[in-house]
């Protein structure tokens, strides 16, 4: 504005009298003031019904919850539904000493490996032994190794007789027994010493031994058994001290440092075959 505009200007002058806006429902403010300051368009009334009617505004983010507090909620909810299943966790099956033996007898623990074997011979579908077994066991006999592996690695060792090939450590290199807990990374074993032995998983090969043919009695025979005076079948001393060693049997590497899984881990994984590395 030049200096000539500023001296005519009367800056005491009234103001020029508005219009005093009354709002209610039936006449809100947002139609109104859409509908005065849209001058581009030429139907102000479209552009409101269009683009601004029915529309919501967020003032502020909306509350979410913190990934630890939903952490913690889920943790809350896995650990009542293993509460009401009954299922005990590792630590507790620690604080209670569940895994705590008091006695390690080898004997004790071959029926537990008799047991291994006849789930063996039905989960590799294992056939029966011939009638009379020749000096040398036929190669025809030998089952697909291929879809041996498969099933191998997913199934439960608890049982099992397995022996150290190679280790880092030479003092394990040869011991052998049978399993009797299995762990992410370890073995525990019981030896024909009567000792018990925890054995590592990683930078360890063993020799794991299945047998060749199955081990389950015939369903047209009767199981060697032998009634005690109580009139409980007791298992014979023979069946007793037979192990997979005593039988026609298969031997496996295992390499630990691909086998640190758990039991129930390695039943619902999927195993890709790899080369490996020997120690």
């Amino acid at each position: 504005m030049s200096y000539a505009g500023q001296q005519q200007a009367d800056i005491y002058t009234d103001l020029y009298p508005t219009d005093r806006v009354r709002l209610s429902s039936q006449t809100p403010f947002t139609p109104r003031f859409v509908q005065e300051n849209v001058t581009r368009s030429s139907d102000p009334a479209h552009v409101y019904a269009s683009r601004v009617q029915g529309r919501q505004l967020l003032l502020d983010n909306p509350s979410r919850d913190s990934a630890a507090a939903k952490k913690k909620r889920e943790s809350k909810k896995t650990r009542k539904t293993s509460q009401k299943a009954g299922v005990v966790g590792s630590k507790e099956l620690g604080s209670k000493a569940v895994w705590k033996l008091t006695a390690t007898k080898f004997k004790s623990f071959l029926p537990l490996h008799q047991l291994w074997l006849d789930y063996m011979s039905e989960l590799l579908g294992l056939s029966n032994a011939p009638p009379s077994l020749p000096g040398k066991v036929d190669d025809s006999a030998m089952p697909s190794t291929a879809t041996m592996h498969a099933k191998l690695v997913k199934a439960d060792l608890h049982g099992a007789f397995i022996t150290v090939k190679q280790s880092k450590n030479p003092c394990l290199v040869g011991l052998s027994g049978v399993v009797i807990h299995e762990t992410e990374n370890a073995f525990k074993i019981v030896t024909r010493a009567d000792k018990m032995r925890l054995i590592p998983k990683p930078n360890s090969i063993f020799v794991l031994k299945v047998p060749l043919y199955s081990t389950q009695a015939p369903e047209h025979q009767q199981p060697a058994a032998s009634t005690s005076t109580s009139g409980s079948p007791e298992v014979s001393d023979v069946a007793q001290t037979k192990i997979v060693q005593d039988i026609p049997h298969i031997e496996f590497d295992l390499y630990g440092n691909q086998f640190c899984f758990r039991s129930a881990d390695r039943a619902s994984r999927k195993f890709k075959p790899k080369e490996t590395i020997e120690l």
